[in-house]
């Protein structure tokens, strides 16, 4: 495989990414959610069901401390987010999801679902099915957040 090859594989993997997220950011402005960036979702989407650390965002966005706390403070204020201390280390906090943050969610999957809804239908079920398999296995080997 030459380098183009390589590049094209790149972009081919980020195209249909960006597609859904696009569709997700519209769909949730579509349904009121209007009042936050893409910036903002990209690290509110990292938050864990449990809450998340500051500095797991960070390292996960891959960008500064300064500009995940910048974004943070922003959801938080637009209140799809709260700090909240964490139980297991008193002297830290954890961003956890509001009410508002959740139904936002529900929006985000809902759209999600009809677009793999309409790309297995494109692509047929035996191979949506292993275009999924493919991508997870990849996921164990380059995803050093994948649980």
């Amino acid at each position: 495989m030459n380098d183009e090859q390589r590049m094209n594989l790149g972009a081919l993997l980020v195209i249909p990414y960006r597609y859904a997220e696009g569709r997700m950011f519209r769909a949730l402005q579509s349904a009121g959610f209007d009042d936050w960036t893409l910036s903002q979702c990209r690290v509110f989407q990292r938050i864990t069901p449990d809450g998340s650390r500051l500095t797991d965002l960070t390292e996960q966005a891959q960008t500064t401390k300064q500009s995940v706390s910048v974004l943070v403070d922003q959801l938080t204020h637009l209140g799809y987010v709260r700090r909240i201390p964490d139980p297991t280390d008193g002297r830290a906090r954890l961003i956890a999801i509001e009410e508002r943050g959740l139904r936002a969610v529900e929006v985000a999957t809902a759209a999600l679902d009809e677009i793999l809804v309409e790309w297995k239908a494109y692509l047929g079920t035996r191979n949506f099915t292993q275009l999924h398999q493919i991508l997870q296995q990849l996921r164990d080997i380059t995803d050093p957040y994948a649980r």
